[in-house]
């Protein structure tokens, strides 16, 4: 059986002006919510999961941390629900 984070686990998806993409990811490599960090291509410049112990906290969170990073143009996010498949298993 695969454990799953307690708390609030949301894909954050970040607009960042171009010049500062290798700024952003290292300011964000550096912050403990930030649980996995990937440079995409398509509509978004990066994306990110975040882990936070309640949603109050991720409203914290995107307002104190992430929106005060220069060169984070806007961000999108999308709370996850539910977890049906992790690390290629499925979960009970």
């Amino acid at each position: 059986m695969i454990s799953l984070p307690a708390g609030v686990v949301v894909i954050l998806n970040i607009f960042v002006q171009s010049k500062e993409l290798d700024r952003v990811t290292k300011r964000l490599l550096a912050l403990p919510e930030v649980k996995d960090l990937h440079e995409v291509t398509g509509e978004y410049d990066i994306v990110a999961t975040i882990e936070t112990k309640d949603i109050a906290t991720f409203r914290a969170f995107i307002k104190d941390k992430i929106l005060a990073i220069e060169g984070i143009r806007s961000t999108v996010s999308a709370v996850i629900l539910y977890t049906h498949k992790k690390d290629g298993k499925p979960v009970a």
